[in-house]
């Protein structure tokens, strides 16, 4: 009854989104406050509707009911109940519930709030949001219903793909889906400016939380996708440019460039047409991202279907969302452009220099993700890109935005001169010299890419540091600790994700220079050398798990000295219901670096494959992905100081932002 009720509400939500879609366009239009006041109403009953039917569908998991399709297909009676409830979402029937819930979720809660909002602005904003409901809505009942029955329930369920079975997995796409459809709210705020033909300063004021709660969520999203990867697929790497690791990386990139964007809007008036079109761009990526992993166009671990029909459902949703407001782009995008009044050596000459940057970043990772398709569509020829081509197109992007991250926090609007540039730029330069020329006296075999990227975490660590400094310095007769309280929450949000930025480069950097690899076949009493370490293989032991049995290998790792300092037991396991074998890495994090070991095939008599890593520094990859976020965070959050705070000694400095993870 309660799945029959779930189906019901989800159809019931199809309904309401197109009332929420269309009345209060018509509504803002002709004036009529009436129909207006329809968009808030029905987007907290779609948000109402949906939720029920996602609760629904969640009940089905959670209670084995082998009845309903889905569950029978992607369950076992014998998951831990974790699983259960995150396999809700680890197929696509129930990935698009949870899309379309944190969809109406935005939706509701723009309805709930936005007080202070124009009613037509407020009613165009949660109309557009109705229609990608609609969208989306009718892509799940018409192609992906996640309530379909059969006719003989089995037994019990065949399972949930074992590498799905994991903590990550059940709060990854959560996160990352935040990410993804809170850039709608960035594109209905865009097409509803294109509508009304109006785009000024309150309109990137309200939109910027919206922006920055998405970037949060996708940074956060990203950095556990890459984690995942990293501990449970058994490669020991964090990054391998997969079509929907990148797919991903897209929409951030262009969210990145639109928060910056939104900025010059917000405080100077400017870029107003250029704020629009990287909105529409931002949320057509993420569509882009929905339509690889959905589509099974491009092989990735990641996909979640490979059926065209609901790919082309997916190209159709993306035709519209970008067609019809690119349309309305060439109409109004011309009466929204605005005469520069800056010098290019000012705040919003660095950064449009930031925007062009990233959009170039954006088409670098779209142009690498998608040139082996259309190369076999035309020639049948099958090639892979891979990280050679990043390395030698992104990279150098990427490198150029470090430089600007270091620069443009301290520079004026207008013109760029203030007290603090030169004194920000020497320490800056000194910082990249001395790491660079530390790091090329000391190391041997370094090449060239190394010691830059070393010289621009240098670079951006220096600046960093002086900026703050020549903010908190006493001067005036107020003290440190004075002047820290006066400076606005959003300027510390700026240097925390900047920050991040520089610890996310140190594990990047230090794991791809000092990493240590040995793949050795052993038997019990070998001893392997690894870094400056000896690990004894003692032997392999049988465990039994909750819904698998498991082979897992005893590794001592000892010091030069010989003191035992860890145990691992990387395990081979062996799923019952699934009939699927895992691997299954045993790490041991510090902050230093991590031991990792994975257990491969053999026995007693040839010996076991053991595959030994030691990965310097590479926690601090996530550890600066999560600065990096809950920097954002408090830039969000300080919007409030700092109006409040329009006095503060501080200056030049109030209207600065955290960057991205790759760039400022």
């Amino acid at each position: 009854m309660i799945t029959e009720l779930g189906h019901f509400a989800l159809i019931t939500a199809f309904v309401l989104s197109l009332v929420q879609g269309f009345l209060p366009l018509i509504g803002a239009a002709r004036g009529n406050a009436a129909m207006m006041l329809i968009a808030p109403a029905a987007a907290i009953s779609v948000m109402l509707a949906v939720a029920f039917s996602f609760g629904a569908l969640v009940w089905g998991f959670i209670t084995s009911d082998f009845s309903l399709a889905l569950v029978a297909n992607h369950s076992h009676s014998t998951k831990p109940m974790i699983y259960k409830i995150s396999g809700t979402w680890g197929n696509h029937e129930g990935s698009l519930i949870l899309w379309i819930l944190i969809l109406a979720i935005y939706g509701g809660v723009l309805a709930l709030g936005g007080r202070a909002m124009p009613m037509a602005l407020k009613a165009r904003i949660l109309a557009v949001q109705g229609l990608v409901s609609t969208g989306f809505l009718a892509f799940s009942l018409f192609t992906s219903n996640p309530f379909l029955r059969l006719g003989t329930a089995p037994l019990d369920g065949k399972g949930l793909n074992p590498i799905l079975q994991d903590p990550g997995l059940a709060i990854h796409p959560p996160t990352l889906y935040l990410g993804y459809v809170g850039l709608s709210m960035a594109f209905a705020f865009a097409v509803a400016a294109l509508i009304s033909g109006e785009v000024d300063r309150l309109w990137a004021k309200w939109m910027r939380p919206w922006i920055m709660a998405a970037w949060c969520a996708l940074t956060c999203g990203i950095a556990l996708g890459s984690w995942w990867a990293y501990y449970e697929l058994g490669w020991g790497g964090w990054w391998f440019w997969d079509p929907v690791e990148n797919a991903s990386l897209m929409p951030w990139l262009a969210a990145t460039a639109l928060l910056h964007s939104a900025i010059v809007v917000e405080k100077r008036g400017q870029l107003k047409s250029w704020t629009v079109l990287l909105a529409i761009m931002a949320f057509s990526l993420s569509l882009v991202g929905t339509f690889i992993v959905r589509s099974g166009l491009l092989t990735s671990v990641h996909s979640f279907a490979s059926d065209p029909a609901r790919g082309v459902f997916v190209l159709v949703i993306l035709l519209f969302a970008v067609g019809i407001p690119l349309a309305l782009y060439a109409w109004r995008g011309p009466q929204l452009v605005t005469t520069a009044d800056f010098s290019l050596t000012s705040r919003e000459g660095g950064l449009i220099a930031n925007n062009m940057l990233l959009v170039v970043a954006t088409a670098i990772v779209l142009l690498g993700t998608f040139y082996p398709l259309g190369l076999e569509m035309v020639t049948g020829a099958r090639i892979t890109v891979g990280p050679p081509y990043f390395d030698a197109t992104f990279n150098p992007v990427m490198a150029l935005l470090m430089m600007i991250m270091a620069i443009g926090p301290v520079m004026a609007w207008r013109h760029g001169k203030t007290a603090r540039l030169r004194v920000v730029l020497i320490t800056a330069a000194v910082g990249a010299g001395i790491t660079a020329g530390l790091t090329s006296a000391f190391a041997v075999g370094f090449s060239i890419g190394a010691l830059v990227a070393l010289g621009l975490i240098g670079w951006l660590g220096a600046g960093i540091g002086a900026d703050i400094w020549q903010q908190l310095k006493p001067h005036g007769g107020a003290g440190i600790a004075r002047r820290a309280r006066r400076v606005p929450t959003e300027v510390i949000g700026m240097w925390l994700a900047h920050f991040g930025i520089v610890i996310f480069m140190l594990g990047a950097v230090g794991d791809n220079l000092y990493n240590s690899e040995q793949v050795v076949r052993a038997k019990p009493g070998d001893v392997i050398q690894i870094a400056d370490r000896n690990v004894t293989f003692t032997g392999v032991k049988q465990v039994q798990g909750p819904n698998y049995q498991a082979l897992a290998a005893q590794l001592e790792y000892r010091d030069q000295s010989g003191k035992l300092f860890a145990l691992l037991t990387p395990e081979k396991r062996i799923y019952n219901a699934e009939r699927q074998t895992t691997t299954e890495a045993a790490i041991r994090p510090t902050l230093r670096g991590d031991d990792y070991a994975v257990l491969g095939d053999g026995d007693n008599k040839i010996g076991f494959t053991l595959r030994l890593y030691y990965k310097p520094l590479v926690s601090w990859i996530w550890g600066g992905a999560a600065i990096m976020a809950l920097g954002g965070l408090l830039a969000a959050f300080g919007r409030q100081r700092t109006a409040a705070n329009q006095t503060s000694p501080v200056t030049n400095s109030t209207t600065a932002m955290p960057a991205s993870g790759r760039g400022a």
